[in-house]
């Protein structure tokens, strides 16, 4: 019985779809059927899981023919699993995730990604009596606030007081292969201090560390940090908001700052649910496009999507919290909020598109780090980053809503898959996706060339 009730409601769906398309669509523009029309997605409760959200609640997943449940996991390590087994069909992941399974770092499978889900979005927030240390070395603008952005240098000093009383100084972060985690350790490496490596039998990342960095879920950060188990962490919204909200830390950089128009978040699925699945694949993709496309459309939905978001079923954070970000602004001290129009961008600058120098990038962090433990050619970062981005299942989806009307041409990019070079970095040290060992030269603190941990000097 639940077969034929499947059938029929595809059929009723697919034949009522059909008829509006005949009514509206282009001519040559087809239709497509999926083969998987009842889906289950995982997501963390981030405001950087809108996309999905929006898909689902205007309805652009059942526009596709899909019937899709979106469910909450408890950590990324969670999220992930349950993708590999099938349990999800697919999820919101970090972008390192697809990339460190695909290459055996942890879990090994095969994750690809058809669809980036945004740019931008984290932030590094510190404890109150940190920030009242680091204040003393930060310039301050005209009107008296602090001089932004803020360099980790600010923070070398905490760290030295701390290691003179012979404590520790830790800071969170959600997952070895997050975006938080590179982020957090470029912006403490651009200001001298060591984050750590990991090494193939140390898989703390905390080998020869200045700061000890642990893995902590989003939403318990704050709770953490308030007791003091931290001094600060990396993630994404609403929890440095919170943090300004409840009173007990300041967030001192966002990762804009860091990196100007980061890649963040992605949509991962197995890559043998989309050998199995192609049309499914690209259904899931177009719907997602358009959520992208809807959230950055006008200052209207995304007010809109703070209510969405504000739901217990998604990330369940107060209304006022998640607006503090999601509208164009962002609070460091209290009292200190600034216009930051790009702090969330979900389809501006062609955000959506899965790019390999995207994916090269957080290789050669993962290199940098020790995650990966030897050299690679240049090679070898753009077939790994082309074995798990996946533009052409984009631009198949991309092409099916040109043809729908729900998309222009100007809003896909022509390009070979690689960004120009940028320096457009904390410490300006120019990035080019095709150069990933030279790249990874230019840094004084991080592995390159043919070096292991064993081989770097004492600190």
């Amino acid at each position: 019985m639940p077969m034929v009730t499947s059938i029929t409601r595809r059929f009723f769906l697919g034949a009522t779809l059909a008829g509006a398309a005949f009514a509206w669509q282009p001519a040559g523009a087809e239709m497509l059927i999926p083969e998987k029309d009842e889906l289950k997605f995982g997501f963390i409760k981030l405001t950087d899981m809108a996309p999905l959200a929006i898909a689902k609640e205007k309805h652009f997943f059942e526009d596709e023919g899909l019937y899709v449940t979106l469910e909450p996991q408890a950590n990324w390590k969670v999220l992930l699993d349950r993708v590999i087994t099938g349990e999800l069909d697919g999820a919101h992941m970090l972008a390192g995730q697809p990339l460190a399974a695909t290459i055996g770092f942890g879990t090994k499978a095969h994750i690809v990604t058809p669809f980036s889900m945004d740019l931008n979005g984290n932030g590094i927030t510190v404890s109150n009596a940190v920030w009242e240390e680091m204040k003393k070395a930060i310039p301050t603008n005209a009107d008296g606030m602090p001089q932004h952005p803020i360099p980790a240098s600010a923070l070398k000093p905490v760290v030295e007081q701390y290691r003179a009383a012979g404590k520790p100084f830790n800071m969170g972060m959600v997952f070895p292969v997050s975006t938080h985690n590179y982020e957090l350790r470029y912006w403490l490496a651009a200001g001298g201090l060591n984050p750590g490596f990991y090494t193939p039998t140390d898989t703390s990342g905390q080998v020869k560390a200045d700061v000890l960095l642990s893995v902590t879920p989003p939403p318990q950060m704050p709770a953490t940090l308030e007791a003091g188990t931290i001094q600060g962490y990396c993630v994404g919204e609403p929890w440095n908001q919170a943090a300004v909200f409840k009173g007990i830390g300041v967030p001192v950089i966002t990762d804009y700052e860091i990196w100007k128009d980061n890649p963040e978040k992605v949509f991962g699925m197995t890559a043998k649910f989309v050998e199995e699945n192609p049309e499914t694949a690209v259904a899931v993709t177009k719907a997602l496009i358009r959520a992208g496309k809807w959230l950055d459309e006008s200052p209207e939905n995304r007010k809109e999507a703070v209510e969405i978001l504000s739901r217990p079923e998604y990330v369940g954070a107060d209304a006022e919290v998640i607006a503090n970000s999601m509208t164009g602004t962002f609070e460091y001290e209290k009292g200190d909020k600034r216009e930051v129009p790009d702090f969330n961008v979900f389809f501006r600058y062609f955000a959506t598109y899965p790019y390999y120098s995207d994916a090269v990038w957080y290789l050669t962090q993962m290199r940098r780090w020790g995650q990966i433990s030897e050299e690679k050619p240049d090679e070898w970062y753009a077939e790994t980053a082309k074995s798990v981005y996946r533009p052409d299942i984009y631009r198949t989806a991309a092409a099916s809503l040109i043809d729908d009307g729900l998309l222009e041409a100007s809003d896909i990019p022509e390009t070979d898959g690689y960004k120009p070079a940028t320096d457009a970095f904390i410490d300006h040290v120019e990035y080019d996706g095709r150069k990933p060992n030279a790249y990874l030269e230019k840094f004084s603190i991080g592995l390159k060339g043919k070096e292991d941990v064993a081989s770097l000097a004492s600190n």
